[in-house]
């Protein structure tokens, strides 16, 4: 089962993003009514979901059909701008009436800058699966709303292991077996987008059974730990593995996540080394894919206390300084319905948080046993809380793809913690 237990502390060790940036870069995408009139309440709904931009204007103008004196304006932003300058933006509360936060430290930063609503006694907030959303909580108060439940592991095609015979290997040998009947048959086992977001996901499966702690990170900025020992070593010399062996395609430093996921698509590769939100995408790209997940047990079965990864994220919330307080609270209660939650969980591809969800899309409902049936743990990188400290565990992984020593790696990394730590 999910390991639901986000403590406190936790949560005080989320990891410190860069909020810096210029909050008047143009947003990727925005939608507006063109039916607004001068009596019409106009809020702002801010998001870095760019892919869901389609469901979200249908949902929208279902909200305005039936609240006609509510118009909604969406912008939408690129994840990293969205990391950069969300906070910046609810400055002055003229924009993100409704916004969504990422869990972690711009979780921590926004709450600490106090542009958090607290949520605790809106009616709302009993549609939504309480086990799940207390990474929203902060100091006894609901300040915000994870929507999606996401998977951040390995999406892989179960159509093509099926055909060659392939089970999901329970133990780091038995995955090396598995990349290498791919690689006889012409097959690259995974692919994966060093350029952007590959080292960021596919960094907590890879060291999810080395570290089992979940206060390894913590104890990393404290002084506790080190890079230097044998549990980041070992996930450096894992990645150099996959690298030296070919299970991960050539120029890796250099593919991005829509490459990656061409390769996919395409079947040139058995994973995509992202997760769940990607497998809306991938069907897109080739409707007759079978998916499924599946995360690296990089030590032996009977050492394995993971199986994979999630993480509760596109955290909805108001912004305290809005003046449209509560036309923001009725969109997040229509939100949060049963049916649109529904609607907006299989047009994209996303488990959720919602109560009584009906997940009607084959591959959400032969994924849903992830949620119950499987023991995941909280993103591990969510739980570095300062940046430098994030970046240097980071770029530990792409100098070892480049060829650097793996011990080397770590060290250079360790000289960066020990310089921040805290």
């Amino acid at each position: 089962m999910i390991n639901k237990k986000i403590s406190i502390t936790s949560l005080l060790i989320m990891p410190l993003l860069a909020l810096a940036g210029c909050a008047g870069e143009s947003p990727d995408s925005s939608s507006e009514s063109e039916s607004g009139s001068e009596d019409r309440t106009q809020i702002s709904f801010i998001h870095w979901r760019g892919e869901d931009k389609e469901v979200f204007d249908d949902i929208i103008a279902q909200f305005e059909k039936e609240y006609p004196e509510i118009g909604v304006e969406m912008n939408i932003y690129p994840s990293e701008q969205y990391q950069a300058t969300g906070q910046r933006m609810l400055t002055d509360g003229s924009t993100g009436d409704v916004f969504t936060s990422f869990p972690g430290a711009q979780f921590e930063a926004i709450a600490n800058a106090g542009f958090f609503e607290d949520l605790s006694g809106e009616d709302f907030v009993g549609n939504f699966d309480e086990s799940l959303i207390s990474v929203g909580e902060k100091d006894g108060q609901q300040l915000a709303l994870p929507y999606q439940l996401v998977f951040n592991m390995p999406v892989y095609n179960k159509g093509m292991f099926d055909e060659l015979g392939l089970e999901v290997p329970k133990s780091w040998t038995e995955f090396q077996e598995m990349a290498d009947t791919l690689l006889e048959n012409d097959i690259t086992p995974i692919a994966f987008p060093g350029a952007d977001i590959g080292p960021n996901q596919f960094m907590n499966s890879m060291m999810m059974n080395n570290a089992p702690d979940e206060e390894v990170f913590q104890k990393l900025q404290n002084g506790e730990e080190s890079l230097t020992n044998e549990w980041w070593v070992k996930t450096l010399e894992d990645f150099q593995l996959l690298e030296q062996k070919g299970y991960i395609q050539p120029d890796a430093l250099g593919t991005s996540q829509d490459s990656a996921m061409a390769m996919v698509a395409n079947e040139e590769a058995a994973m995509l080394a992202t997760g769940s939100y990607h497998m809306a995408s991938l069907l897109d790209l080739n409707p007759d894919l079978e998916l499924d997940l599946m995360a690296p047990i990089t030590v032996e079965e009977s050492e394995a206390e993971y199986e994979g990864i999630n993480t509760a994220t596109f955290m909805l919330a108001i912004n305290s300084n809005s003046e449209k307080k509560e036309e923001a609270k009725e969109f997040i209660r229509f939100l949060s319905r049963p049916e649109i939650a529904s609607q907006y969980a299989n047009e994209t591809g996303q488990h959720l948080t919602v109560n009584d969800v009906e997940y009607e899309s084959e591959v959400l409902q032969n994924t849903a046993y992830w949620i119950d049936e499987r023991k995941t743990r909280f993103q591990p990188r969510f739980l570095i809380t300062n940046a430098q400290v994030e970046a240097a565990v980071l770029s530990s992984i792409e100098n070892v793809l480049g060829g650097a020593d793996p011990m080397e790696a770590a060290e250079e990394a360790q000289q960066i913690v020990e310089e921040n730590l805290e």
